[in-house]
């Protein structure tokens, strides 16, 4: 099968989002041929290049997102006529779409407008060679003031001015770039037997354009809901350009849920938030991202208390009585961790137990990430002054950071060796693939209620409310003296995470989907190889069953059935 895999910011690119399970997949499916068609989101990830791609991927096609590459498309008056046409029924469709937020959802007649115009320019792109220009004219800019004081135009809609104008002109430009790339040819995206977008949004659109031009069928992944991210973004814009732009992704949102064959989210969150967005029930399939449990394979299979003997167990537990406990926390530092709660929770558990420690092992996201944790560490110091044993003992705080890959902190396996217990305290929390891990390395887990926490975690470890120092501490002080019970839970955790979250379960989830997918579409082609014998999947699955069910021969029919019966007449006296 040819796979085209569509990305935004992120494979084949070193460190893009959503890479590693996309690089997971494509090596796990080695059976399938892969073309991948990534957009970059900046230079910087440009000239970071590629990861090391497998020999299935047969072709990398790119474009950037980030900047607009001329394509020296002039258009004449008839073009620039269509142009006006196409590109004004789309904005109309945003001026009278539905407002962020409201009960009532895209309506068809928005729906379809939308859908049409979009097809619309994509064909004038395809015709003319581009609408780069077209899309940063003043023609778009008036199409768009025109629709906005039609009659019909929602209130925030009329009140956009010549700045709000210009902003929303310039976001549709950027979001329509897609349209104007040379992607939708024969030997393009039309020669793939399934697109898979790995995100939603803008990621989506050449698979929607393969499927108006081909019948490709689309498959979306999203692990996190890209339309949820368009309604938390630019809080500075005005109410009307936030508007039309929401209306924008919402209807586009709308017409890739109605076109792809299959939306797979990530986590019951993601569905949820899928569903209210207007997608069919029917089409969900829920595939858990996939973690490499084999890093955390010698953590996870060495468990206290296996094959020991009462001896040994009675000096493992003299030595957790005199050992000091350590919590820890490993992620990514910043605001959303809620790191301030952790730490003033800590400060509690550390007046219960006194021995306890407390590691904080992460990365910072410049600026706002090295701010937040030089507020926390001055948190920490104010927290737990040094300790020392005597006037001229040097102290010791029991809050340490530190970074992946630094002394004693190898790797996250090596990090979550030395835990007694893991802690996660965000407040916004997408998947949870650190908390897996911990499951991984067989480790009692203590979390707050954010996300898809409690869909991961599912029974195996203790939930607390967020931003709850109180019950964040109670419920780990409750663990670090009860060993018995942390042992419990974390085989459970293990178990759990090795069913469920493992790479193997999500690369056999895709493979079976594209199977289903592949031969719930109708043929579009035939396709040959070179002894001119059909390639698997040009054909529709039940065309391999022994009968005659492509091309049934006609069936006996009885002469009666088919001649012309003689009039019956009755003789009336």
């Amino acid at each position: 099968m040819r796979i085209g895999l569509l990305t935004e910011g992120g494979y084949p690119y070193v460190g893009g989002e959503g890479g590693v399970w996309c690089d997971r997949l494509v090596r796990g499916l080695d059976r399938h041929e892969f073309d991948v068609y990534a957009f970059s989101n900046g230079q910087a990830q440009e000239d970071a290049g590629w990861v090391e791609l497998p020999p299935q991927v047969a072709r990398v096609r790119t474009a950037p997102l980030w900047a607009a590459e001329e394509d020296g498309a002039v258009h004449g008056r008839r073009a620039r006529r269509r142009f006006t046409e196409h590109y004004g029924e789309l904005a109309a469709a945003l001026c009278t779409a539905a407002e962020p937020g409201a009960a009532e959802k895209p309506g068809t007649a928005e729906a379809d407008r939308f859908a049409n115009a979009l097809h619309g320019l994509a064909e004038l792109a395809r015709d003319e060679g581009g609408l780069v220009a077209a899309l940063r004219s003043e023609q778009a800019v008036r199409a768009l003031e025109h629709a906005c004081r039609a009659p019909g135009a929602r209130r925030t809609a009329r009140e956009a001015r010549v700045p709000d104008l210009l902003t929303v002109a310039g976001q549709l430009e950027r979001a329509l770039r897609p349209l104007s790339l040379d992607w939708y040819e024969e030997d393009g995206l039309g020669a793939v037997d399934l697109c898979h977008a790995a995100s939603g949004g803008v990621a989506a659109l050449p698979g929607l354009l393969a499927r108006h031009f081909f019948g490709v069928p689309l498959l979306v992944t999203e692990y996190g809901v890209r339309l949820r991210t368009h309604y938390l973004t630019r809080p500075d814009a005005s109410p009307a350009a936030r508007t039309l732009l929401a209306a924008f992704h919402g209807l586009l949102t709308a017409e890739t849920y109605r076109t792809a064959s299959y939306l797979v989210p990530g986590n019951a969150h993601a569905r949820r938030w899928q569903e209210r967005c207007g997608a069919d029930r029917a089409k969900l399939r829920t595939i858990y991202p996939g973690l490499d449990a084999a890093p955390f394979a010698r953590v996870g299979e060495d468990r206290p208390g296996d094959r020991e003997t009462r001896e040994e167990r009675d000096k493992r537990g003299k030595r957790e009585r005199t050992d000091p406990h350590t919590l820890v926390w490993i992620g990514r530092v910043e605001p959303a961790k809620d790191l301030v709660s952790l730490l003033h929770a800590f400060a509690e558990v550390r007046a219960a137990e006194p021995g306890t420690r407390l590691r904080i092992v992460g990365r910072t996201s410049a600026p706002e990430g090295e701010a937040y944790l030089g507020h926390c560490r001055a948190l920490a110091a104010q927290l737990f002054p040094d300790e020392a044993d005597g006037p001229h003992a040097v102290g010791r705080n029991p809050v340490s950071f530190e970074q992946l890959g630094g002394p004693g902190a190898e790797t996250t396996a090596d990090v979550h060796a030395g835990a007694t217990v893991t802690v996660l305290s965000s407040v916004v929390e997408g998947f949870p693939a650190g908390l897996i891990e911990a499951m991984f390395c067989g480790r009692a887990t203590v979390s707050t209620d954010v996300g898809a926490v409690v869909e991961v975690i599912g029974g195996t470890g203790l939930v607390v409310p967020p931003r709850n120092p109180r019950a964040l501490a109670e419920a780990c002080v409750s663990l670090l003296r009860d060993p018995e019970r942390r042992a419990r839970l974390g085989a459970a955790a293990r178990a759990r995470a090795l069913e469920l979250f493992s790479v193997e379960q999500n690369v056999a989830a895709f493979h079976g989907l594209y199977l289903e997918t592949v031969a719930r579409t109708p043929v579009r082609r035939p396709v040959l190889d070179g002894a001119g014998d059909m390639q698997p999947f040009a054909a529709p699955a039940e065309a391999h069953v022994p009968g005659h069910w492509t091309e049934p021969t006609p069936r006996a029919v009885p002469t009666w059935a088919v001649e012309t019966p003689e009039p019956v007449t009755e003789t009336v006296r």
